[in-house]
């Protein structure tokens, strides 16, 4: 008989990649962050400016159980609930009254003097102001 030479079977490397360092190192990496995580928080403070009389009034004003009612005078100046605002800062005020409300419903009161541009322009601040609903109050014919 013969014996074929040259054709043993050879001892083949397969390419693995070994994980096990991987995942050492991962578990480490996760507690040293979990033992961290409560040590890092910080707390800043923050000091806040005082609040002027026109925002005071304005929080009384602003009770979340009575509609916001936006009035516009005869000359020209609005008023909400009452408390005169200033047009340039209207719609950031009504933007923080509605913060405190869960309802952004305005009910806009036009005087019947009242220049008719001036309440138009006065709606459109108020819609910046997140104002979605703008009800016009009317009164009834006697």
């Amino acid at each position: 008989m013969a014996i074929p030479i040259g054709s043993a079977p050879r001892a083949t490397v397969k390419p693995e990649m070994n994980v096990t360092p991987l995942v050492d190192v991962v578990l480490v990496l996760l507690i040293i962050f979990m033992v961290l995580a409560p040590v890092m928080s910080q707390a800043f403070n923050v000091r806040l400016p005082p609040k002027d009389d026109k925002d005071v009034q304005l929080d009384q004003a602003n009770d979340p159980q009575q509609p916001l009612v936006l009035s516009v005078l005869d000359d020209g100046s609005v008023e909400v609930n009452g408390v005169a605002i200033e047009q340039a800062e209207l719609a950031d005020r009504l933007h923080r009254m509605f913060n405190a409300r869960p309802d952004n419903v305005l009910y806009l009161d036009g005087a019947d003097e009242a220049p008719y541009g001036q309440v138009l322009t006065t709606v459109d601040v108020a819609r910046q102001g997140g104002a979605t609903p703008v009800v016009m109050l009317t009164k009834k014919l006697e």
